[in-house]
């Protein structure tokens, strides 16, 4: 207690009643998350990547404790989604969940609403699936070395499908058709289910696709894995090389998987969102339930997934540039 005739200076009592008025003033801020949170996919319902994002939002949500809703925001080859996240509030409630579209696109698109990497902030890759390169049975060839073989006798002769211009399937073929110089005519789809087709069809000759939608018509034996684009074979075709250690070292055709927020986010809520998807990718069953379809669970640091999108944009410009690739 003080004594009675104990008074306070004037400042110090001036200085206790602002702090005390500015507590009743200022509400406690919230713990993130506190209210659901949106992941935003830019691509339509169904298919592989909307699949897996239903699933990491199921798995994120748990780890959160907060319900994490899937938005299809389809269009404009992934650009309309990427926007509405570029420009949405910094607070951690509105994430993207993005592909290899996301650094094909700036070569591509040259007035992009948005920066690639000032307005969007790296939180993890999430998942990757390698692309796996087939031919048509009746081709002569059945390994990468016959293929390039094959191909380099007959330039220009043989022709490759994908999912359409610009597509990761047609950026990731012509980066093995310049460090091979090999010359294939390249035909685009309009998706990746017509020009699958087409190969089982034998009206093109190889195409990159996945193992999820390859192996049961390798099974059937209509058509035949040549290579796998990861740097490691994968476990479901242990006995299909990969492309580098084909001959083409370093080469990669991945479809990676990955979140992202806007700039500007609390590098704490960051933190908080990875911390959770590190999470669920070390739980065995989810593993499982993934690699089933061959897609390889990750959960890289924001500065690595940040290194992977300025490593690529600089990578698919070149190819961009030395094929002339336009979008449709």
């Amino acid at each position: 207690m003080f004594p009675l005739s104990f008074r306070f200076p004037r400042h110090a009592l001036m200085a206790l009643v602002s702090t005390a008025a500015l507590a009743f003033a200022l509400p406690a801020q919230a713990a993130y998350p506190d209210r659901p949170v949106r992941l935003i996919v830019p691509f339509s319902a169904g298919g592989t990547v909307d699949f897996t994002a239903r699933l990491v939002a199921t798995q994120l949500g748990q780890q959160l404790a907060t319900p994490v809703v899937v938005e299809n925001v389809p269009g404009a080859g992934g650009t309309l989604a990427t926007t509405r996240v570029a420009k949405s509030a910094a607070d951690g409630y509105t994430l993207l969940f993005t592909t290899p579209n996301h650094t094909i696109n700036p070569s591509l698109i040259p007035k992009l609403p948005f920066d690639t990497e000032k307005d969007l902030a790296p939180v993890s890759l999430v998942a990757e699936i390698p692309e796996l390169l087939v031919a048509h049975s009746a081709q002569p060839y059945n390994t990468f070395a016959e293929f390039v073989a094959y191909a380099k006798a007959n330039p220009g002769k043989m022709n490759y499908a994908s999912a359409g211009n610009g597509t990761l399937p047609h950026i990731t073929m012509e980066l093995l058709l310049q460090r091979m110089a090999l010359q294939i005519n390249h035909v685009p789809y309009r998706g990746a289910a017509p020009a699958l087709n087409d190969l089982l069809s034998g009206v093109v000759a190889v195409k990159m696709d996945t193992i999820a939608t390859s192996s049961q018509h390798i099974k059937g034996g209509r058509i035949k894995p040549l290579a796998i684009a990861s740097l490691k074979r994968s476990p479901l075709m242990p006995e299909v090389p990969t492309v580098a250690e084909s001959g083409v070292p370093g080469y990669q055709g991945i479809l990676w998987m990955g979140i992202l927020a806007p700039a500007g986010t609390d590098p704490a809520v960051i933190a908080t969102l990875h911390k959770a998807i590190a999470a669920f990718a070390r739980v065995p069953a989810f593993q499982q339930q993934l690699k089933a379809d061959g897609v390889d669970l990750v959960a890289s640091d924001p500065q690595t997934f940040g290194k992977l999108i300025h490593t690529e944009l600089t990578q698919w410009a070149e190819v961009v540039r030395k094929s002339n690739i336009k979008a449709d």
